[in-house]
């Protein structure tokens, strides 16, 4: 007896021609690697393989700014630092804030390349600390520079020396304006009694860039050099720092 049932085979709506088919999902289309990627790749390789010495600064930098700047390409940036202040000590030796004032430079960025700063001028004052200044001039050069040349505002800073000449403390005792930083004398000589030095270098930079040294800096020489003579402590010579050079009081013959 035949009982309209389709035996095994039961009807599923779901099946019917006219029934809706469900929507396709669509596969997620594959995304290509940010073009910056495979260049930081070849550029990591070049440095381990040739070492960073002989990365120009630019690429030196890219690298440092990887670290801050993980998602972005970061090349347009290092090459507007080192344009806008002038070279890599330029842009390591900038305030915080002038380099917050670069598009694409955070808070994290900038402190981050005064960190370099700071490393790069800890490793230079260790470095004079182990052996007589005046025999390490090259070293004291490098390292005044990198400290003063790039700086805003003036500052005045002593170089106190034991009877090795070897560095006893790096100080600053004055900081003014563009251009003027109010300087003691007696504060020099009481300072220098107070750390039992032997001898002193003074130091100075000008913010204009250039070193050459102005009459107000010659007077205020000789009147430190008068004020520490009865102490017996020798000034060996007063630089002054600016981006163009270094200008020694001694090598001009005005000490």
């Amino acid at each position: 007896m035949h009982d309209g049932s389709l035996g095994l085979f039961q009807f599923d709506p779901a099946l019917a021609v006219d029934a809706p088919l469900a929507p396709l999902e669509a596969e997620p289309e594959a995304r290509a690697p940010a073009h910056y990627h495979g260049h930081r790749d070849r550029l990591r390789l070049r440095a381990r393989r040739a070492g960073p010495a002989s990365l120009p600064d630019y690429e030196l930098l890219e690298l440092y700014l990887y670290r801050s700047i993980p998602r972005s390409d970061v090349k347009p940036l290092a090459k507007t630092l080192l344009a806008r202040f002038g070279g890599l000590a330029g842009v390591l030796g900038a305030s915080i804030a002038d380099l917050r004032q670069v598009p694409g430079v955070g808070e994290a960025v900038a402190l981050d390349l005064k960190l370099m700063q700071e490393a790069a001028l800890r490793m230079g004052r260790e470095t004079l600390t182990k052996r007589p200044l005046i025999s390490s001039w090259s070293a004291l050069l490098a390292y005044v520079r990198a400290e003063l040349a790039h700086e805003a505002k003036e500052q005045f800073r002593v170089l106190f020396l034991d009877k090795k000449n070897q560095l006893i403390a790096d100080e600053m005792l004055g900081s003014g304006t563009v251009d003027h930083a109010p300087v003691y004398p007696r504060e020099v000589a009481q300072r220098a009694l107070e750390l039992s030095a032997s001898a002193v270098i003074l130091l100075h930079n000008h913010p204009s860039g250039d070193p050459s040294p102005s009459p107000a800096d010659i007077d205020m020489t000789r009147q430190i050099v008068e004020a520490l003579r009865p102490l017996r402590i020798a000034v060996h010579d007063h630089l002054v720092v600016g981006r163009d050079g270094v200008a020694s009081f001694k090598a001009l013959a005005l000490l």
